[in-house]
């Protein structure tokens, strides 16, 4: 069986498990001003999750597992968004650059990702190795779900192709039958 990567699995699905983990694990730091702090300029009020700091921290190392090496700029980039200026025209603005730093520095705590010598941060064998870890595990679960859905509905797996029925033999051409164009 191939082993199963990051990209093989669903991205909502692997933050929400992640995050899980995250939380569960208990050893990611976070800040005092977490559950009063808005996300961005652009908000007008605080995030309504009370983990979403652990949501944004398994979000920016999925990120960083593709796109690497990745500062605070493209992280505060990432999670920008649209500033409502009233009667005005609106514009993008990032989000707030400390929420940013202090996620990275979180993770950077947890040997997940590391400082790069070009400027960013990237991801450490350690961390590629644990979100492939979890990657299986949603795969699995989707896997299982799947399996259940198709037994509980009565739908039974096609069968392999070297098992299958050999086919029948074409049937004769027009031409050779004399049914042609006229």
């Amino acid at each position: 069986m191939p082993s199963v990567t990051l990209k093989d699995v669903d991205q909502h699905k692997f933050v929400k498990e992640y995050s899980d983990f995250l939380k569960k694990n208990g050893k990611l730091k976070v800040p005092d001003w977490v559950d009063v702090v808005k996300s961005g300029r652009f908000k007008e009020l605080a995030p309504y999750d009370q983990d979403w700091f652990y949501t944004r921290c398994a979000a920016i190392v999925r990120h960083i597992y593709f796109r690497s090496p990745v500062g605070v700029g493209a992280v505060t980039k990432m999670f920008g968004g649209r500033k409502r200026n009233g009667v005005r025209p609106a514009h993008f603005c990032r989000s707030a650059g400390s929420i940013a730093r202090k996620a990275l520095q979180s993770l950077e705590a947890l040997k997940l990702i590391e400082k790069n010598a070009d400027g960013g941060r990237k991801l450490t064998q350690q961390g590629r190795r644990d979100l492939d870890r979890i990657a299986a595990q949603v795969y699995q679960k989707k896997k299982k779900q799947l399996l259940a859905f198709a037994q509980q509905s009565g739908i039974t797996a096609p069968a392999p192709a070297a098992a299958a029925a050999p086919a029948a033999a074409p049937a004769p051409a027009a031409e050779a039958t004399g049914e042609g164009w006229a």
